[in-house]
């Protein structure tokens, strides 16, 4: 093994010419290379900006079709209560049927608050909310969460239930 120099850094046997040198080195300078850099960095912004546009456009499209079919299932929701109000006046009084009316009103107008107003301006109100009342705000989204798990545990119970069913039968 040949003798290391003194002067070196631990862990080098010879030094490389132009190695210490900074702004130079082993990358090309020229300016070709830096124009031809400079374009393709432009054209991978110019993408990602046209990409993050088309993103914005689809996400705003599944929000305004998303925000449609809630404000009719919240329109689907008055109506069984209202149904169930009826039934509530003719069994208990009108006293209790008074009171399931409204409810059934109350969620009636939230869905048409929910038809009237910009996707943005319901994003801006949940912040608002959340901002304002945030312990509110994490008990609402934890009885959400139960609900779906709830209501993806049923279906999948039904669809794990229909195939043993039917696995049971092929035994027969």
């Amino acid at each position: 093994m040949p003798r290391r120099d003194p002067e070196l850094p631990e862990g080098t046997d010879k030094v490389v010419n132009g190695a210490s040198e900074t702004g130079g080195g082993f990358v090309a300078k020229s300016g070709a290379a830096r124009d031809a850099s400079d374009k393709l960095v432009r054209q991978v912004r110019d993408q990602v900006t046209t990409l993050r546009g088309q993103a914005g456009e689809k996400l705003r499209a599944y929000a305004d079709d998303g925000k449609g079919k809630g404000a009719t299932l919240l329109d689907d929701i008055s109506a069984v209560i209202e149904d169930a109000a009826k039934s509530i006046e003719e069994r208990l009084g009108a006293d209790y049927g008074g009171y399931a009316h409204r409810a059934a009103g109350a969620v009636s107008d939230f869905a048409g608050k929910v038809r009237e107003k910009s996707v943005d301006d319901i994003v801006d109100d949940a912040k608002s909310v959340v901002r304002k009342s945030p312990v509110v705000a994490i008990a609402a989204a934890a009885v959400v969460g139960f609900a779906l798990v709830r209501v993806l545990r049923t279906g999948l119970d039904d669809v794990t239930g229909a195939k043993r069913g039917d696995a049971a039968n092929d035994g027969d």
